[in-house]
């Protein structure tokens, strides 16, 4: 399958995933945490897809892709770290932990595949 977009990639597909169930399950959490750990686990799921088209406009600079694929990475961490707060602060169950850091990891993984070989990924085409 040719890839025509960063919406044709697994990886970007597992993460919008993630962050839509993310959203779902953020709902429920109590009306304090707004601004606090809703705001900031939605904005760093969301933002791995942000990211991910970021750096596929950039694929054509190798050095440039691979620093947005790490603000990819790293913002995957930072909703991995976030669910750990939700689970500590018995907003999620420890199943939906379970569940939910298992992609952030398998995402993480793929990530980590695509940084350590960008030549996969970059094109010449403008």
């Amino acid at each position: 399958m040719e890839l025509k977009s960063a919406k044709d990639l697994t990886v970007y597909k597992k993460s919008y995933e993630l962050a839509m169930r993310i959203f779902e399950i953020s709902k429920k959490f109590p009306s304090e945490e707004r601004y606090a750990l809703i705001g900031q686990i939605r904005r760093s799921s969301r933002s791995v897809c942000m990211n991910l088209r970021e750096a596929w406009a950039k694929r054509r600079y190798e050095a440039h892709f691979v620093s947005k694929l790490t603000d990819c990475d790293g913002e995957n961490s930072e909703a991995d770290s976030s669910l750990d707060f939700a689970r500590d602060c018995f907003y999620i169950n420890d199943q939906e932990h379970k569940e939910l850091t298992a992609s952030c990891r398998e995402v993480g993984k793929m990530l980590g595949s695509m940084i350590g070989r960008p030549d996969k990924f970059l094109t010449s085409d403008l």
